[in-house]
């Protein structure tokens, strides 16, 4: 199956992510600028990867722009963020960024990444400076937040190729 990998990367996770999809998949791998320019008719498959930001994904809507013109395609998005795959609030997000009909057409895929304050943005570091600020001076924190100020105070990764596995099984990859 022709397919093309196309990814907006902040700060270098997104991109890891979607470089191990493309080799595994055997698929061609963009830069969203550069996949706006390109013609995607060719592609059976369109896998979009973008980071989690703020309970949706950034860039998501030129994706969903284009679904109805994708229709004969297979459609998969995956966001990378910050918090363990096992944090239940993912999948509850997940499922806001896209409607009924779209859930219908895209499979979606959360893949955790990280923190990497070296390459964020400067915005993007004062809004994550306001945010640990905020749950510090927070009465009565429970243990989920004092466990998230320590781990997003600092750069970290937890990123693995492993998470690629539901991606590649949904593209019917080995």
């Amino acid at each position: 199956m022709k397919t093309i990998v196309i990814y907006h990367s902040q700060t270098g996770f997104t991109k890891r992510y979607a470089e191990w999809i493309a080799e595994a998949a055997g698929a061609d791998c963009l830069e969203l600028s550069a996949a706006k320019k390109k013609d995607l008719s060719p592609y059976e498959a369109i896998i979009f990867g973008s980071w989690a930001c703020a309970g949706s994904i950034s860039k998501i809507g030129w994706f969903k722009g284009n679904i109805d013109r994708w229709a004969d395609k297979k459609l998969i998005a995956f966001c990378v963020g910050a918090s363990p795959i096992d944090n239940p609030e993912i999948e509850t997000a997940l499922t806001r960024i896209f409607d009924e009909s779209e859930q219908q057409r895209v499979k979606i895929f959360y893949c955790p990444g990280g923190f990497n304050y070296e390459k964020m943005s400067a915005p993007s570091k004062l809004m994550m400076k306001m945010f640990i600020k905020s749950l510090k001076a927070k009465k009565d924190k429970t243990e989920e937040e004092q466990a998230m100020i320590k781990m997003i105070s600092s750069s970290y990764d937890i990123s693995d190729k492993k998470y690629t596995e539901p991606i590649l099984q949904c593209l019917n990859v080995e």
